[in-house]
């Protein structure tokens, strides 16, 4: 079955290794004048291989036999220049496959990360981040080791293969005959082992990007493990698995490493048996069979079965490769994010209007997370959502992004449905300032500069002062230069939370997202947030998800979500005059900031 380099199929994975080796095919023919090279330089380096021991044996019967010395010296000579050419040519294809091998992975490494921002939201939901990374690292690291070797090997030996039967065949067909009594054997043998080591290395793999996604979820929750004591359940879980990965290691290995030792033995078989009846042939006179003759066979007869060996360990190291390239070309395969309808356009002149318009979404067939969500929400009006966990809020901001699209209803800004919008023109007029503040490893300027990469350094500045933020980075060693580590740590939650809103001012956002912004932070900096929040919201239609409802009694409207539905809607004294649920849940949290 043929398939482009990276189809977006409905299959997860490829049926088999075959199909997986042939997709790897057109990776390499995009180096086709390079790949002739090394080719060519294959040809020559096998055929020089099978000339010197041809030349050997004639030595021995033309020269040595009839002490013709002078004849001797110039064959040497000859034989020099061979093996000097044979070398020449090994390193050059070698040094040529490895340029090729590199371009290789280079594109695949290239498109699996595209392919990876090509995908939806639910799909890296249902996945460890850290079993992702050993694709994008491991899986093409293993693709690229074969290439750099295996893929020379494979043509050598059987291009030495060929040519060696031929030389053996025009020589003595009868201790030809007797060298391929081995085949069979061979045959079977390396099938008994590669029908286990295939599905061993396939579960090596896999053993080694679950342990990946485990060590790199365990060091991102490291204060978590600390704070609740589990350091002695985390050591547990990660032996566990790293004891299923030993164990299919060491069996893919000893299975593979069986492969070399029943080739020694065959090979030590096939140079007794030459040796034994070339040796009677030879004392007898029956037939054209010579000592120089011998000499050929017996080097033959382990050059047979060298290629043979080699193909062996290569198909075992092909394996491996091709159970790295299947995972890789399994992300390849995953459906991408659906696609803007063809007569989607830009959303332009955006004021801000939003209209839910009995929307209904689930993230699975069995529970409706959403139901019939209806509401209106004016230019430049500020929407906060309230409600238990579970009860629906991050959801509707999700498909306000269009992060999940809905079972059914609309959702339209300016009267415009979104889906009829391209997701990025829809985003690219949406800020989000979230509960968890991610940053990059890079300088504040450039965290900052995120939200609008265009920006001079002057609009940066001045957003980071809007946000409060500036009196903080001045402080810094390095004020903006200062290089924050992965996720920000280095300064505090709040501080990071200041960054967070001044990378959403810069980008100059219509309608604005706001996550439990001002959750776990000290009340002075809560003050501070608050201050950049309201100059930020200032102009917006904004959504507020909050748990301390002090927080949203200015909002224009407030929508009181349970289980999914709209339960209750109106301002805060509104809500408050109908004695409903959101009055409860207003009187609890003045219970509990009188308790606290």
């Amino acid at each position: 079955m043929s398939r482009k380099i990276s189809p977006a199929n409905a299959k997860s994975k490829p049926s088999n290794s075959w199909n997986t080796i042939k997709r790897i095919i057109p990776y390499l023919a995009t180096n086709k004048g390079l790949l002739f090279y090394v080719l060519l330089m294959v040809l020559i380096s096998s055929v020089l291989g099978l000339l010197g021991p041809f030349l050997v044996g004639m030595a021995i019967d033309d020269y040595i036999v009839t002490k013709d010395s002078g004849g001797l010296i110039n064959l040497l000579f000859g034989l020099l220049a061979v093996y000097i050419f044979y070398s020449l040519s090994m390193w050059l294809q070698n040094y040529w496959m490895i340029g090729i091998a590199q371009d290789t992975v280079y594109v695949m490494r290239n498109q699996l990360f595209k392919k990876l921002h090509q995908l939806s939201i639910p799909f890296f939901d249902r996945r460890q981040h850290g079993e992702l990374m050993s694709r994008v690292t491991n899986d093409i690291e293993n693709v690229s080791s074969t290439l750099n070797s295996s893929v020379i090997q494979v043509f050598s030996s059987i291009l030495t293969l060929v040519g060696t039967i031929g030389v053996m065949l025009y020589l003595s067909p009868l201790l030809t005959l007797l060298t391929l009594f081995i085949v069979p054997l061979m045959f079977f043998g390396l099938r008994w082992i590669t029908n286990r080591t295939g599905k061993l290395f396939k579960e090596q793999q896999k053993n080694l990007g679950e342990l990946n996604g485990f060590i790199e979820e365990t060091i991102s929750g490291q204060r978590i493990v600390k704070a609740f004591s589990q350091e002695d359940k985390v050591i547990s879980d990660f032996i566990t698995r790293s004891e299923n990965l030993k164990k299919a290691g060491f069996l893919s290995q000893s299975y593979s490493g069986l492969i070399p030792k029943l080739m020694n033995l065959l090979n030590n078989l096939s140079f007794t048996v030459i040796a034994a009846v070339g040796g009677f042939l030879a004392l007898s006179g029956v037939g054209t069979v010579s000592i120089g003759v011998i000499v050929i066979f017996t080097e033959y007869s382990r050059q047979f079965t060298r290629p043979l060996n080699d193909l062996a360990n290569q198909f075992n190291t092909l394996l491996s490769a091709v159970a790295g390239a299947e995972r890789v070309f399994a992300i390849l395969d995953e459906k991408e994010e659906e696609m803007d309808e063809k007569q989607a356009g830009e959303l332009r002149n955006v004021c801000g209007e939003v209209d839910f318009e009995g929307v209904s979404f689930s993230y699975n067939e069995e529970d409706q997370t959403i139901h019939d969500v209806s509401f209106h929400a004016e230019k430049g009006e500020t929407i906060a959502l309230v409600g238990p966990t579970g009860a629906g809020k991050t959801t509707i901001i999700n498909l306000l992004a269009r992060f999940y699209e809905p079972n059914s209803g609309r959702i339209l800004i300016d009267g415009q449905d979104i889906q009829q919008v391209m997701r990025a023109s829809l985003r690219k007029h949406m800020g989000f300032v979230l509960q968890d503040s991610f940053l990059f490893q890079g300088t504040i300027l450039e965290n900052i500069r995120y939200g609008r990469l265009e920006a001079v350094d002057e609009e940066v500045v001045d957003a980071a002062k809007l946000a409060n933020a500036h009196s903080f980075i001045m402080k810094l060693p390095d004020q903006y230069d200062t290089i924050l580590n992965q996720d920000g740590s280095g300064i505090s939650q709040g501080q990071r939370q200041l960054l967070s809103i001044a990378r959403a001012i810069l980008a100059d956002p219509v309608l604005l997202i706001l996550d439990e912004a001002t959750s776990s932070i000290d009340t002075i900096t809560e003050l501070k947030i608050q201050e950049a929040l309201h100059r930020l919201m200032e102009g917006r239609t904004s959504f507020v998800i909050a748990h301390r409802l002090n927080t949203i009694q200015q909002s224009d409207q407030i929508l009181v979500l349970d289980e999914g539905r709209i339960i209750e809607k109106g301002s805060h004294n509104e809500l408050l005059q109908q004695r409903g649920f959101y009055s409860e849940l207003y009187r609890s949290s003045l219970k509990e900031n009188q308790t606290g």
